[in-house]
């Protein structure tokens, strides 16, 4: 993408490719504007923050199955 489609993507990101890149930052790293986008898009939707901390939660429950530990 050019410069002014980064800005334009950063600016518009839309729920559902915040949902994406969330699930994407579980298995690898984001490029910056990537990361860019989805700050800007948590700090103006209330709706996607909330699913990050679900995402968050389930992250961590699955991790401490995974150790073998009881996710209560």
């Amino acid at each position: 993408m050019g410069l002014g489609r980064d800005i334009i993507w950063i600016l518009t990101l839309k729920c559902d490719e915040a949902m994406r890149l969330e699930s994407q930052l579980l298995e690898q790293p984001l490029s910056r504007v990537e990361r860019m986008a989805l700050r800007g898009h948590l700090f103006t939707c209330k709706a996607c923050r909330r699913a990050r901390k679900q995402f968050e939660f389930l992250r961590q429950a699955a991790c401490r199955l995974a150790d073998g530990v009881d996710a209560r």
